[in-house]
């Protein structure tokens, strides 16, 4: 059984109760599902309505500028969700594109068909809540970012949720989620080097 399935079900019975043996109604509709790097998992204009447990990998969803650049949205890594805000809560088609960053494994869920499931198994609601709210608070998580704090607040923020992830995204995509250009990201890393060697000298 896929790790994300034993992930996803012990949230189930810690959210509402049911137990894992219950669970094969949802289960059913899911699927594991394997990217290569550089593969796209979702495309801009795309309808389709999937949301998905990142077992292991890195996906980062980004627009495409006229002028060709690329602006990344944010970027999503083990244990999180990946899924096109635009479809599942807007019913709208996707504006950004969402690719794998490296070899990835999803545990893939149907929303549609989670929709009917529901239907006849409504004790499975919480999950779903869990996944919109979880899927609102990290949008509002990350515009609250870029209003209230700075480039190097943001990137500080970063590296205390998942220091690896730092480390195996290129820069230019780092400095674009943060809103900073390469050099600017440098700069930052310069300055806080800096002052982690000041403090060691200082103690």
């Amino acid at each position: 059984m896929s790790f994300s399935i034993n992930i996803l079900q012990g949230l189930l019975q810690e959210l509402s109760g049911v137990l894992p043996a219950d669970t094969a109604p949802l289960f059913i509709i899911t699927r594991v599902l394997k990217l290569e790097e550089g593969e796209v998992y979702i495309r801009e204009g795309d309808l389709s309505r999937k949301l998905a447990f990142i077992e292991k990998g890195i996906m980062r969803a980004y627009k495409e500028k006229p002028s060709g650049d690329e602006a990344t949205l944010f970027l999503r890594w083990e244990g999180q969700l990946i899924a096109s805000h635009d479809a599942i809560i807007q019913q709208q088609p996707s504006r950004f594109i969402y690719r794998a960053m490296e070899p990835v494994t999803l545990l893939e869920i149907d929303y549609d068909k989670m929709e009917q499931v529901l239907k006849d198994h409504p004790e499975f609601e919480p999950l779903r809540n869990y996944f919109l709210m979880k899927m609102l608070a990290e949008a509002l998580d990350g515009l609250e970012g870029f209003v209230f704090l700075s480039p190097e607040e943001r990137y500080l923020r970063l590296v205390d949720s998942k220091w690896g992830v730092v480390n195996r995204v290129p820069d230019k995509y780092i400095a674009s989620m943060l809103g900073v250009t390469p050099v600017s990201l440098s700069r930052i890393r310069k300055r806080l080097h800096a002052r982690g060697r000041k403090s060691e000298d200082g103690n």
